[in-house]
This record gives C-alpha cells, sequence and structure tokens, in this order.
C-alpha cells in the first residue's frame, strides 16, 4: 500500500494500525474508527461516513495484502458499531467487501470475516433482510468449509440471522425460493443440513407459509433424505413429517398435483427410506386430494405395482403400497365412462365458472406421456390446482392406465401379487368403464390368454374372470356403433372357422329338424366366440396346458359364465377341427368335465331328460362333435338316456381299429358308470322291459373289453340285473320305452349316425397317414 496516498478522514497513525500484522493494533485502529464515525453520525455528516466505508473497503477490505484485508474487515464491523440502527443505510456497502472474503484461501481471514459480518448484523438486525439472500448464499458456503474455526463462526453467524428471520414479519419468502431449490440440490452433507436447518426454522415461522411453496423444494428433500449421514437423514424426516402434518391439516391449500410427479419418481428408488417415505405421501395425497390425482393415475401404478410383490424384508413399503393401490381404484367411477363429448350451451352456461376448462389430455396433464412404462417424469408438465378442481371436473384417460397394466403384465418376472393386482384393475376397468375399455380389448386380449399359463391358480383365477367380463361385457356387442376412433370389434374368422349365429342352422337340412349350432344369448357379446377360438387354440399348441391346467380352466369359465354357451361354442369350433387327434383330446377333456364336475350338474339334468327343444338343440350340437371320440359319443348317450342309440353305436365299433387308448377310454367309461353321477342309470337296470337297449349297450361294453378287472366290474354289475324280464325283452319291445326316446322326435338318430361314420372313417384316414398302414396295425389289439 502506498504510505504517501492519502486517506483522509483516516489519519496516518489509523491506516497505519490496520495495516500491522498484530491483531492487538488493528483492534486499537478499529476504535479509533468507531470513534471517528460517531462524530460523523453526531454531524450527520454522510458524506464522510460513505468515503469513511468506501475507503476501508476498497483500499483495505479488497487489498492484496492480508493483514490490509483484516484490518478492512475489523474497520467496516467498527463502523458498523459506530452507525447503530443507522447502518441499516449503508449495509450493501458494509456487507459486500465482507462477503468477498468469505473465499479468501487464507482461513482465519475467512474466520475474520465471519467475525466482520456477526457484528455487522448484529447492529443492523431486522434491516439486513432485504439483503439475506447474499448473506444465505455466503453462509451455504460456509458451512461446508474445511477450517472448524471458520465453520465455527458462520455458525453464530447462522444463529444469528436465524433469530431475526424469526423475529421478523418482513422476510422476502418469494424472492429467497429460487435460491434455496438452487442451494437444495447440493452434494455436500454439511451444506445439505445447513439446508434442512434453515428449512425447520422457516416452516416453524407462523407468518411464513412455506407450504406453498413447497412443490419447488420436495424434490431436493427426498434427495438429502437419501444421504449416507443418519443425522441428515433423520433431521430430513423430521422435516418432511412436518409438512406431511400440515398438509393433512390444511389440505384445500396443498397444490396436489404438481406434486404428484415428485412422488411418482421417488416411490421408484431403491432407497428403502426414501420409497416408504414418498409412498406414504402419495398414500396421503391419494386420500386427500382424491380425483384430482386421476391424470397422474399411470405414473402411479408403474410406481406401486411392483411393490406389491415385495417380501417380508421390505414389508412397510408393500403395506402402503396396498393402500395406494385399492384408494386410486376407488376413485375410478361409472361417471368416468361417460362420452368424450362437449357439453350442450345450456349445461356449460349453468357451470359456476365457464371458463375453468376442464384437464388437459393426460399426456399432458402430468405422469409424463401417459401410458409409458418409463419412470423418468417431468416436475414442469401442467398440472391441476386444488382451486380449479372445485369447478373443473377431472377426466380419466385410460390408455396410459392401460399401456402400464399391460406393460406389467407381460413382464415375465414381475411377481405374483402385482399380476393379480393388475388384473384386479383390468376387472375394475371392465366394469366400471366398459366402454372406453372395449377400444382396448384387441391390445389386451393377447396377453390375457397368454397369461393363462401363469403358474399361479390364483393369477389364472384372476385372469379368466377379466376374460368372463370380456366375453360378457353388453359393451362388446358388435351392433353397438361405439366410439369412431374405436378398434373393429368384429370377430375375424382364424384358422378355426366358427358359425356366426346368423349362419343357417347346420342341422336345418333335409331331413333334420332345425336345431341351432351356436349359441345366443344376450349375455354374450362379440369377443365370446373370440375367445373360445384362441382358447382352444391355445390347448391345441400348448398340450401341456390342456393336461395341467385344461379341465381346470373350463370348470372356472363354466361359473364365470354360462356352461351351456362354453360347451355350445366349443363343440361348434371342434367340429371344424383340422387337426383329429387334438379335437378327439378335447372333446374327452370335455366329456369328463361334463360328467365328473359339480359346476356343471345343472347342465346335466339339463341333457339328462332332452325335454325342451333347447336340450335337443345342445345334444345335437355336443353329439356331432363327440363323434372325433367313439367312447365319448357313447357316454354323451348314456347321460342323454338315449340308450338304443347307444347301443346302435357300439355296433359300429366292431368296424373300428380296436387300439390300446381305445380300450382305455372304454375301462374309464365303465368306471364312470360306477360313479354317482350315473345312479339313475344304474336303477335303470332293474326295469328290463323298458330300458332293454341300455342292457344291450353294457353287455357291448361288456364284449369290447379283455379279461380285466373293468370286465369284471361290468360282468359283477349285470349279473345283478332281473334275468327272467331280460330273457323276455327281444327285438321287439314294447310300445314307446323310455330309452328310445320316443318323445324327442325332432332328433334324427339316423342322420346323427351316419355323421357317426363319416368322422371315424376321417379319424382312421388321418391315423393311417400319421403312421403308415404297418406301424399302425402293430397298435392293434388281438381279442
Amino acid at each position: 500500500m502506498n504510505p504517501e496516498k492519502d486517506f483522509a478522514p483516516l489519519t496516518p497513525n489509523i491506516v497505519r494500525a490496520l495495516n500491522d500484522k498484530l491483531y492487538e493494533k488493528r483492534k486499537v485502529a478499529a476504535l479509533e474508527i468507531e470513534k471517528l464515525v460517531r462524530e460523523f453520525v453526531a454531524q450527520n455528516n454522510t458524506v464522510q461516513i460513505k468515503h469513511v466505508i468506501q475507503t476501508l473497503s476498497q483500499e483495505f477490505a479488497l487489498s492484496q495484502h492480508p493483514h490490509s484485508r483484516k484490518g478492512g474487515l475489523i474497520g467496516l464491523a467498527a463502523c458498523s458499531i459506530a452507525l447503530g440502527k443507522d447502518s441499516g443505510l449503508y449495509l450493501k456497502e458494509l456487507i459486500e467487501p465482507v462477503l468477498t472474503c468469505f473465499n479468501d484461501a487464507d482461513s482465519r481471514l475467512r474466520y475474520y470475516a465471519c467475525e466482520a459480518l456477526y457484528n455487522i448484523v448484529k447492529v443492523a438486525r431486522g434491516a439486513v433482510l432485504p439483503h439475506f439472500n447474499v448473506l444465505f448464499d455466503g453462509l451455504s458456503k460456509l458451512a461446508a468449509d474445511p477450517d472448524p474455526n471458520v465453520k465455527s463462526g458462520s455458525e453464530l453467524l447462522d444463529r444469528l440471522l436465524k433469530d431475526i428471520v424469526t423475529e421478523s414479519n418482513k422476510f422476502d419468502l418469494v424472492g429467497f425460493i429460487p435460491l434455496l431449490r438452487e442451494r437444495i440440490y447440493s452434494n455436500n452433507q454439511y451444506a445439505r443440513q445447513f439446508i434442512i436447518s434453515w428449512i425447520l426454522v422457516l416452516e416453524s415461522v407462523p407468518d411464513i407459509n412455506l407450504l406453498d411453496y413447497l412443490p419447488e423444494i420436495l424434490d431436493g428433500l427426498f434427495q438429502i433424505l437419501g444421504d449416507n449421514g443418519k443425522e441428515i437423514r433423520k433431521m430430513c424426516e423430521v422435516v418432511l413429517g412436518e409438512f406431511l402434518k400440515e398438509i393433512k391439516k390444511n389440505p384445500s391449500s396443498v397444490k396436489f398435483a404438481e406434486m404428484a410427479n415428485i412422488l411418482v419418481i421417488h416411490c421408484q428408488t431403491t432407497d428403502d427410506l426414501i420409497q416408504l417415505t414418498a409412498m406414504c405421501w402419495m398414500r396421503e395425497f391419494i386420500q386427500l386430494a382424491g380425483r384430482v390425482m386421476l391424470p397422474y393415475s399411470s405414473g402411479i401404478l408403474t410406481a406401486v405395482l411392483p411393490c406389491l410383490a415385495y417380501d417380508d424384508r421390505k414389508k412397510s413399503i408393500k403395506e402402503v403400497a396396498n393402500v395406494c393401490n385399492q384408494s386410486l381404484m376407488k376413485l375410478v367411477t361409472p361417471e368416468d365412462d361417460e362420452p368424450d363429448e362437449p357439453k350442450p350451451m345450456a349445461q356449460r352456461l349453468a357451470e359456476p365458472n365457464p371458463d375453468d376448462t376442464p384437464a388437459k389430455q393426460e399426456g399432458t396433464a402430468g405422469g409424463g406421456p401417459d401410458g409409458s412404462c418409463d419412470s423418468s417424469f417431468s416436475s414442469g408438465s401442467s398440472v391441476l390446482t386444488p382451486a380449479s378442481t372445485e369447478r373443473a371436473p377431472v377426466t380419466l384417460h385410460l390408455d396410459g392406465i392401460v399401456q402400464v397394466l399391460n406393460c406389467h403384465l407381460s413382464d415375465m418376472a414381475i411377481g405374483m401379487m402385482t399380476r393379480i393386482a393388475v388384473l384386479k384393475w383390468l376387472y375394475h376397468l371392465y366394469i366400471k368403464t366398459p366402454r372406453k375399455m372395449f377400444r382396448h380389448t384387441d391390445s389386451l386380449f393377447p396377453i390375457l390368454l397368454q397369461t393363462l399359463s401363469d403358474e399361479s391358480d390364483e393369477v389364472i383365477l384372476k385372469d379368466l374372470e377379466v376374460l368372463a367380463e370380456i366375453a360378457s361385457s353388453p359393451a362388446g356387442q358388435t351392433d353397438d356403433p361405439g366410439p369412431p376412433d374405436g378398434p373393429d370389434l368384429r370377430v375375424s374368422h382364424s384358422e378355426l372357422q366358427v358359425p356366426t349365429p346368423g349362419r343357417a342352422n347346420l342341422l336345418n337340412t333335409p331331413g333334420t329338424k332345425g336345431l341351432e349350432c351356436s349359441p345366443s344369448t344376450p349375455t354374450m357379446n362379440s369377443y365370446f366366440y373370440k375367445f373360445m377360438i384362441n382358447l382352444l387354440k391355445r390347448f391345441s399348441s400348448e398340450r401341456k396346458l390342456l393336461e395341467a391346467r385344461g379341465a381346470f380352466i373350463i370348470r372356472q369359465l363354466c361359473l364365470l359364465l354360462n356352461a351351456e354357451n362354453i360347451f355350445h361354442s366349443m363343440a361348434d369350433i371342434l367340429l371344424q377341427e383340422e387337426d383329429l387327434k387334438f379335437a378327439s383330446t378335447m372333446v374327452h377333456t370335455l366329456n369328463t368335465i361334463l360328467l365328473t364336475s359339480t359346476e356343471l350338474f345343472q347342465l346335466r339334468n339339463q341333457l339328462k331328460d332332452l325335454k325342451t327343444l333347447e336340450s335337443q338343440n345342445l345334444f345335437c350340437c355336443l353329439y356331432r362333435s363327440w363323434c372325433h371320440n367313439p367312447v365319448t359319443t357313447v357316454s354323451l348317450c348314456f347321460l342323454t338316456q338315449n340308450y338304443r342309440h347307444a347301443y346302435d353305436l357300439i355296433q359300429k365299433f366292431g368296424d373300428l381299429e380296436v387300439t390300446v387308448d381305445f380300450l382305455t377310454e372304454v375301462d374309464k367309461l365303465v368306471q364312470l358308470i360306477e360313479c354317482p353321477i350315473f345312479t339313475y342309470l344304474r336303477l335303470q337296470l332293474l326295469d328290463v322291459r323298458n330300458n332293454p337297449y341300455l342292457i344291450k349297450a353294457l353287455y357291448g361294453l361288456l364284449m369290447l373289453l379283455p379279461q380285466c378287472s373293468a370286465f369284471q366290474l361290468l360282468s359283477h354289475r349285470l349279473q345283478c340285473v332281473p334275468k327272467p324280464e331280460l330273457l323276455q325283452a327281444g327285438d321287439s319291445p314294447p310300445a314307446a320305452p323310455k330309452s328310445q326316446k320316443a318323445d324327442s322326435p325332432s332328433i334324427d338318430y339316423a342322420e346323427l349316425l351316419q355323421h357317426f361314420e363319416k368322422v371315424q372313417k376321417k379319424h382312421l384316414d388321418a391315423r393311417h397317414q400319421r403312421s403308415g398302414r404297418g406301424d399302425h396295425l402293430d397298435r392293434r389289439v388281438v381279442l
């Protein structure tokens, strides 16, 4: 520093002392400056006051010489003390040079800067609030200072500043929020601790409503919650807990929509504490905000659904996620299925605020591009504020929700409970919003069919519920024109060609009495036949599925849908099946279900007597497909008490190739005859006069069997038949016996027998083509 330079009104002694390396001499100079400035204040000489401050700032505090800078800092603090309550008039000039020294490389100088600023702030008190941002910025840097003395000094200054903010009602929160939003993303643990401490203070001040600006800092708070330091995490938990309490107390003033995407992001993090906290917030948001959260449903589901498959290690997260899922599901109501059409002018004029428009398309209203399985959601998207939701309805757009559900259901690595939850969602949406959901059925249908191969029975049950609802919902009727932009709901004829309901009946030909070949009830829609076709195709392509779950799936469908329609439609489809081996296997499976399942009790009773035209129609339809398997055809005749026709069929067995598989099925039929289902048949053996063909048919089966356990079983049964009456029964039985079904003239049994022979010939030809004549003969059984 130039000693000859004029520093008036500072005396040469003051200048010399300020530049001294000893603290005591600089302190003496500071006392002289304080005395000098007090005189200027008494004289109201503002020019000289400004000149002193400027000299201390430019020539000392910002000097290149370290001792000069130290002298300048203590001199500025002395000026502030001398100015007292008037220091507020010069705060900018006093504070700026001191803050510059916060960045000095010398830790001692940074400490002196803290000390100087402490004295300046202590004198000015509330007058420093207009300069709060620059003070906060400087302190946030010193909070992470490596020197413990500097850090200790900054903590003293920090506490002083907090006291001033707490006492004042003039704090500029609006101006502070941008700085807070920027600093909250610091990765330094001390800086984070500093930020959290300030948020706690601001939150505790009654006159400061930090809740209004929570969307600005919520993401940063969750970032801090993941800090490695336990103390910082605990502090952040406390802050978030306080905010959540305030949200519960004042939900009407909370900007739920603006924070929804932030929660969605943090609900998907790998940090357990962050995920649990975010999930708890999401639970409260859904319950407090209600339908305001609907536009973010796809994002919420993306975050929540995977948590439902967590094990006991994350039990808490799983439980909260389940509550979120259930609460969100309850928000979807039948009103959401209303057409997205403009309201009439009269209705719009009647609304309280016609200027408030409904929510924008879901893709822009939040939750990111709705429907994406990506977890990246922008928190800056347009949102619904609480004020507007009181007047403007929230529209549910299913595109994104369905895409998320489809995405999770397609992921084979996803947990069982998640898959069940997805299927429950789909079922719920089809119940509440069938019209809109049917626009997505074509995209959902393949994955729903694929899910039938799931390892879990519970998943399959839920999947069948969804498929049954699709197949029976009135919204799926083809005569409903539906939305202009919706998919074409007409059933396309696939490889398995199926007669349509409007087609001429197959039995309505010369020699037959018009019997329908395809079911037609108001509960079925265009997807029912499509479902049956694709289900059989899946059984055909996955024989293991048919063997392991086929009966289970069909029995459950019979509970969920009309059993008659299921058997009728499957019989129709199998009638056109080109894979005869599969057709025979499938018919055998259906027949076993029909004869043994408790779910089919009513249908068995309907077929037992064939008293109605509907039951006769069903018998003829089943019979034509059952012809793919000779033994099942006979069992159907036994079930329907068509004993004479059963006898005629068994007579034809002599023209068939009797294989091991064939005899195995005869054996199973004998076992079935001994079951409770055929109790009525066994009792009819007592009435020989009216049931001669039943006895003949059973004897025919006996003659087909080799000497085995089934032979002995049936032989013992027939030995119980009254012999004298049997001998009296000849080829001319009494008129109109029950077993001949004389009360069913609409059924042409001769035509049905011809159909049986035709189908068996096709099977014989197919077997010859598959294995060659020589190989096939090897499988013949010599009786």
